[in-house]
Formats: C-alpha cells, sequence, structure tokens
C-alpha cells in the first residue's frame, strides 16, 4: 500500500492537497488535524461517508482516506514510542509513508501573529517533534511550506519595494530578524529540514509561499474577506492600514502545482518561492474587487489595524531559472473565482 501523510489536512492548503492527491493519485492518505483551525472532511468533501477503527475515521466507499482526529505532536509521540503505532493500533499495512506534506501549524491572520504570538511560537515544538520523527522514520520524501514570514524584515519597509530572493536568507552568514514568532519559527523548520537532508538522508524541498489565497480559504484572511465585502457591495470599504501596503498574490492550485514539481527536482532541503513575482496593494486589490463587484466604493483606512510589513514580495528568477516555471492563474482570474464563491456564501444566507 502506498500511503501519504498529511499533517494539518484540515486547513485551508492541507484540506486542498488532500483532495488533489484523492483526485490525482489512487494512493491512500493519513491526514491529521486537531480541528482547532480547520473544518471536518464533511464540510468539504462531496459524497461524505465514514466509518471508524477505533479512533481513526475511514472516509469514502473507497476507504483512501484516513482521518486522526488530535494534535500532531501527540500523534507523533506515539509513533516515537511505537514506530508501528498505526499499523498495529489501526490494522493498515505499510512499511513507511511515502509523500509527507506537513501543514500542522499555529496559523491565522495578521490579527494572529500580532496578537498571540507566543502560542504561534508553538510551531517551534511541532516542527522539531516533526523533524526528530522524520530523521528516524525516513519516508520517501518530505514537504516542508515554510513562509516569506522567514524573510528579514529590514527588507520590507516603506522605503521601497524590495523583491524578496532566495539568496536573502543564508544560514552560513548573519540573519536578519524574520517576521515576528512565526517567522522565527518557519526560519528554524528550513534549518531543521537541511539538517534532516544533510546529516540524515532524508529527501526534504521547501517551499515559501507568499499570499496563498483560493476560494475556499477563511475570512480570517485578507483575500477572502475583501471578496466577501465586495460581494456584499460594501462602501465605504473598510481597508486594514492605509491599505497602501502590499503583497505578493499566489493561487493555491498554483502552489500545489510547484509543490510536486519541487518534490520531484529537490531533496537537500532547499527552500524555493512561490508568487506571482508582483506586488499588489490593498488599495489595488479592492479596486479589482470593485471592478469585479461593478462599483467603484469609497475606502475607509482602519489605521488602528495591525498590517504587518510594507512591502512583500518574490523574486521568482531563480524558481524561472532553474525550474522554468511559473504561475498559470492571473490575479485577475484568481480573484474573481474567490468573488464568485463569496457570491455564493451569500446568497445562500
Amino acid at each position: 500500500m502506498k500511503i501519504h501523510l498529511v499533517s494539518g489536512g484540515c486547513g485551508f492548503v492541507g484540506r486542498n492537497m488532500v483532495k488533489r492527491l484523492l483526485s490525482t493519485t489512487n494512493d491512500h492518505i493519513f491526514m491529521v488535524d486537531d480541528l482547532s483551525i480547520g473544518r471536518h472532511p464533511s464540510e468539504w468533501l462531496e459524497q461524505f461517508s465514514s466509518t471508524f477503527r477505533h479512533d481513526l475515521e475511514v472516509i469514502g466507499q473507497e476507504g483512501r482516506l484516513f482521518f486522526w482526529k488530535g494534535d500532531f505532536r501527540n500523534l507523533l509521540f506515539y509513533m516515537r514510542q511505537n514506530p508501528r503505532y498505526i499499523q498495529e493500533t489501526y490494522g493498515i499495512d505499510f512499511d513507511r509513508f511515502a509523500d509527507v506534506f506537513h501543514f500542522a501549524a499555529i496559523v491565522g491572520g495578521r490579527m494572529k501573529i500580532e496578537g498571540d504570538p507566543m502560542i504561534v511560537a508553538l510551531d517551534l515544538s511541532i516542527d522539531a517533534e516533526f523533524f526528530y520523527w522524520v530523521t528516524q522514520h525516513k519516508p520517501e520524501r518530505v514537504l516542508y511550506p515554510s513562509s516569506s514570514a522567514a524573510y528579514p524584515v529590514s527588507l520590507q519597509t516603506t522605503d521601497g519595494a524590495v523583491a524578496l530572493s532566495e539568496g536573502d536568507i543564508d544560514f552560513n552568514k548573519n540573519l536578519g530578524t524574520p517576521d515576528m514568532t512565526y517567522g522565527w519559527s518557519k526560519l528554524t523548520g528550513e534549518f531543521l529540514a537541511q539538517i534532516a537532508a544533510r546529516h540524515y538522508g532524508v529527501r526534504v524541498a521547501c517551499i515559501r509561499p507568499f499570499s496563498g489565497y483560493g476560494e475556499d480559504q477563511e475570512q480570517s484572511y485578507p483575500v477572502p474577506a475583501i471578496a466577501a465585502r465586495a460581494a456584499r457591495r460594501e462602501d465605504p470599504f473598510e481597508v486594514w492600514g492605509t491599505g497602501k501596503q502590499g503583497r505578493d498574490f499566489v493561487h493555491i492550485d498554483d502552489v500545489l502545482d510547484f509543490i510536486f514539481m519541487l518534490l520531484d527536482r529537490v531533496s537537500d532541503g532547499s527552500a524555493y518561492n512561490i508568487g506571482s513575482g508582483k506586488l499588489t496593494s490593498f488599495l489595488e486589490l479592492i479596486a479589482l474587487f470593485g471592478e469585479i463587484a461593478g462599483y467603484q466604493p469609497q475606502v475607509k483606512p482602519l489605521i488602528d489595524k495591525p498590517v504587518g510589513v510594507h512591502s512583500r514580495y518574490a523574486n521568482m528568477d531563480v524558481v524561472t531559472n532553474t525550474f522554468g516555471w511559473k504561475p498559470k492563474i492571473s490575479l485577475r482570474e484568481g480573484m474573481e473565482r474567490v468573488y464568485r464563491r463569496q457570491l455564493e456564501l451569500l446568497k445562500r444566507q
């Protein structure tokens, strides 16, 4: 049996990965999530049905998807105590996991990152236990999602937008200061990925996603929140901060495409950007959604809200030159898809 592990499998990126694996392979998937942020599979899988083996939910008539509800660190502890814990407890016959996608993390929007930085710092413990288990289990391949938040905040100021390049993080030189505890945890995770590859022979690839978005993303994130306001035709249109701060928006489908390409090509723990290579301000994003919705709202800045760094966008030259890869979904197409989804949700209310 070929089986993949997806930690944080019910979060935004995780559930999109699970659906991609279900639709493009005949493999089995072992999904872990404590549902503190993610949504139960019954909310996002079509034709949902399930049975239980002890506390493990077996989903679908084919029984290809397993859902273990709980803190990923607990499962890692059980597997550390008994490397064959899953096989012996649930009767799943496999030697080792094939691809491991590690999305389990304490995540949230800017309010969580700045409002409760110590709980976000728990990502350090999640990643440390994860990589220790990886070095013992030796799966075929590992994907570690870092973040553009790992880049030095000194390069993301109002004094001029700098396209962030992979070389701006170099563990052999002095490192800059990343963005809050979230950035520190992701930077540390990248370092652990390189240690796992270099000292333990684990095949690891890392991505540094910029502002990923998609139709089913939670409204605690800016893109669906702004799309929902446009669907309601709000006027004035509230924006956190001045709206002049900019981000690099990349659709989740492009992120997944890049992940699979990277796993085939990279094994030494190196990290690569995933973005559009274009800086878009939130004022420009609001104008785009207004155009899609067919109106021109007045913008109301909310200066007291947390906004993070001023500008953050990717230099995609290394990825383009090394792999010949570019995102397929344009900003307008992606935002139209998000807008249509928010319009559907509004009509159901």
